[in-house]
């Protein structure tokens, strides 16, 4: 598995980036490394241990269904690690239906969706948020 994570003694990364494509996944983390978050980006779930523990867990999760091997069963585990208000879903064709997502209280994004509005939807979830 591929990640990055800041120094494991300090803070907790501020959003968690899920994403089976790495070109997506590098420009979305890039952006918002660029914005001043403490970024930890990976290609596929479960997440590492270290940021489901309560003093480590991220501010924000963003989960992109696209090319996710189990999509329902990754939006459900998502759930018992953070709040679903606080988790983006980019949502992918032949996946998990849009009301689905919804009904269980996930922000969705409907694609076609730029950088620049899932970095925006992130800082208003952070701002929202202690």
């Amino acid at each position: 598995m591929r990640f990055h994570h800041p120094d494991v003694d300090t803070k907790p990364p501020d959003v968690l980036v899920l994403s089976a494509e790495w070109p997506e996944r590098a420009l979305l983390r890039a952006q918002l490394i660029e914005q001043g978050y403490e970024v930890v980006a990976i290609d596929r779930w479960p997440i590492p241990r270290l940021y489901r523990r309560p003093a480590m867990k991220p501010r924000v999760i963003i989960v992109d269904l696209r090319d996710l091997p189990d999509p329902r069963a990754t939006l459900d585990e998502v759930r018992t690690i953070l709040l679903p208000d606080r988790v983006v879903v980019l949502m992918a064709l032949g996946t998990v239906s849009e009301d689905e997502v919804r009904h269980l209280g996930f922000n969705v994004i409907d694609r076609p969706v730029t950088v620049g509005d899932i970095v925006a939807a992130v800082g208003r979830i952070l701002a929202a948020t202690p």
